[in-house]
């Protein structure tokens, strides 16, 4: 059976991402307490590191372009490719192109997003579509893949929240944080429940094994990141089974301005390293 990498689309809120999106959570007092977030693009270079379990593969390579602009005052957007090739054995390649543009309401209030996604020679199953908080509840309305309007919890977040979320967490020093994400992947009406282990700050004055662009540059290198596991759990299949088994995780290193770095993304059969080839700084607007 043909696959594709399941990146999330939080960007590598992600940077990444998916999904590794950054923003603001609830208010002033939270966005006060990590600051701005940085306008970027970055490049990461997927390699596969690690193959296992019955559906074992040969290879996997491939490109995320992500970038991420915006302020405050004005919401932030994101934009991200995935370009990936899988090699399942015995000629058996598979080619998967994913691309989405999201924009988020700097208070969580509001979340747009359009992801288009082929596969090999297939055409596009897209899903576009916006989510607005009203009172205690999130309505989400599909354009596609079908017209759809149906309620969400009140306590998921976006992704640009969830990020914010992590970075709140790590500042206070905890090291756990359960979340429920809503990003608009699979056909639009997905769930997750995510699970995120926060390791000990890493001073910017720390040497580094593996430098990169990032840890070069000159507005990143006085910075605290931290080490961040984030898993997505499938929320409809909770409490159908036993232990459930994460049905992705995803590791990086997470600056406090909202850049990430080191990604390892692990899919249970196989993970994937992302490291970052190139970082470029863009001008953003300040918030006025």
């Amino acid at each position: 059976m043909a696959r594709s990498f399941p990146v999330p689309v939080r960007a590598l809120a992600f940077s990444a991402a998916a999904a590794l999106l950054s923003g603001f959570a609830n208010g002033p007092a939270l966005a006060g307490a990590s600051g701005p977030f940085l306008a970027h693009q970055a490049l990461y270079e997927l390699k596969l590191i690690k193959s296992r379990g019955s559906n074992a593969i040969n290879g996997a390579r491939g490109r995320i372009l992500y970038n991420f602009s915006g302020n405050a005052c004005e919401g932030y957007t994101s934009e991200f490719r995935q370009v990936s090739e899988l090699d399942s054995g015995e000629g058996r390649m598979t080619l998967s192109d994913l691309r989405s543009r999201s924009w988020e309401d700097a208070a969580g209030k509001s979340y747009r997003f359009k992801i288009d996604s082929r596969m090999n020679d297939t055409d596009s199953a897209p899903v576009d579509g916006v989510a607005e908080r009203v009172g205690d509840r999130i309505m989400v309305k599909l354009k596609q893949p079908v017209t759809k309007t149906f309620e969400l919890d009140g306590k998921v977040v976006f992704p640009t929240e969830q990020i914010q979320h992590i970075i709140a967490a790590a500042r206070e020093g905890k090291s756990v944080l359960e979340l429920m994400v809503y990003d608009g992947s699979d056909n639009g009406e997905k769930v997750y429940n995510t699970l995120s282990v926060i390791g000990q700050p890493i001073p910017g004055t720390r040497s580094i094994a593996s430098p990169d662009p990032s840890t070069a540059n000159d507005q990143m290198k006085a910075l605290t990141r931290w080490p961040v596991t984030v898993s997505y759990y499938d929320r409809d299949a909770k409490g159908k089974e036993g232990e459930q088994t994460p049905v992705y995780a995803m590791s990086f290193e997470l600056f406090e301005n909202g850049v990430s770095r080191a990604l390892v993304l692990d899919y249970n059969d196989f993970v994937i390293a992302g490291a970052m080839g190139r970082f470029d700084v863009r001008d953003s607007k300040p918030c006025k």
